[in-house]
């Protein structure tokens, strides 16, 4: 055999749809552009489920352009159905829902806490401004400071020393 048609045997394998059926693969196969030779477990589960002849009659229905999708959506039927047998895809589309549907909720309780977290903020504010309004009405003139003890109006027992303050009045713990 020449080196020229080794090369040409070599170059056109046989597609995964033709090495399963055991059938030659010439170069107008239909399920050659989508099954190439390398990727066998995509048309085991596409014919397991659906059957060759149906998968081409398939393909044969659809338009060309839009043959790829297709092939994609039916090998993703196949998978589906290979893995839950009753539900097939439509089994994991309701699961994906009521994911989308929990993930809602969720959306829906972070955005009532967030809110909620806003109000307290405001409310923190308006107290904050509150006090901060207060010390500024009050002037410095009403203060007075003895020897680095602060004195409220002359009342002594409103100076203390904190650490005289506990042994003087008896207080025991």
């Amino acid at each position: 055999m020449s080196s020229e048609a080794l090369t040409r045997a070599r170059a056109h394998q046989p597609c995964a749809a033709c090495r399963m059926l055991r059938r030659r693969c010439d170069s107008n196969c239909m399920l050659a552009p989508y099954f190439p030779g390398d990727e066998a477990g995509k048309f085991f589960g596409v014919h397991k489920v659906f059957g060759a002849s149906n998968v081409i009659r398939m393909i044969q229905m659809v338009e060309e352009s839009k043959k790829e999708d297709a092939v994609k959506a039916i090998i993703y039927e196949a998978t589906s159905r290979l893995r839950d047998p009753v539900y097939g895809s439509a089994g994991t589309i309701f699961h994906l829902q009521k994911m989308v549907e929990e993930l809602k909720m969720q959306v829906e309780s972070m955005r009532a806490q967030v809110v909620q977290l806003q109000e307290q903020k405001n409310q923190l504010l308006g107290i904050l401004m509150n006090v901060r309004h207060l010390d500024s009405t009050s002037s410095i003139h009403e203060r007075k400071f003895d020897g680095g003890d602060l004195m409220l109006d002359e009342d002594p027992l409103m100076a203390y020393d904190p650490i005289t303050f506990f042994t003087e009045n008896d207080w025991t713990f």
